[in-house]
């Protein structure tokens, strides 16, 4: 059976290869697209509405187990032009 993780913004619990793992770096959250990044990761829907859900529910200080707020200003990046490039990038 295939790993499960929960996505931080819907809270919906899928299939790891679905979801897109972020890690903390430096107070930003960025995509770990080859999933070798070291740290606690955090796994999301990969849709700026999975995003906006995080961001309103404070999830991912949470998810980091940090205080305060974090930048999500790389992966909102990411995934504007994955959205821009038809969801492939």
């Amino acid at each position: 059976m295939a790993p499960l993780r929960t996505c931080v913004g819907c809270r919906v619990r899928t299939v790891k290869s679905e979801l897109l793992r972020l890690v903390l770096v430096e107070g930003s959250v960025v995509p770990d697209l080859q999933g070798r990044l070291a740290g606690r990761g955090a796994s999301l829907h990969p849709s700026l509405h999975c995003l906006q859900l995080a961001e309103r529910r404070r999830a991912f200080p949470r998810a980091f187990r940090v205080q305060g707020r974090l930048d999500v200003t790389p992966i909102r990046a990411y995934l504007e032009e994955r959205d821009k490039d038809g969801g492939t990038g």
